[in-house]
């Protein structure tokens, strides 16, 4: 996921989309423990795109904050 694609959407929809990722990682890491991945990179993947949603999250919640503070 880019991150151009993540900021089309709005705070809901990535709030979503992080849980979704979240659970998908958490079930990647069990199938891994499990009996090995083909592709054990899926798991860095997933985690990256977790931490993509997160830090878009977190920007757009410190900016309206700082907005608030300013009026």
């Amino acid at each position: 996921m880019k991150p151009s694609e993540i900021r089309e959407f709005t705070n809901k929809e990535i709030e979503e989309r992080i849980e979704t990722e979240e659970s998908h990682l958490t079930q990647l890491r069990l199938n891994h423990a499990v009996s090995p991945l083909d592709n054990p990179n899926k798991i860095k993947a997933a985690r990256k795109n977790v931490a993509r949603l997160k830090t878009e999250l977190n920007m757009r919640l410190k900016k309206e904050a700082e907005e608030k503070a300013n009026q």
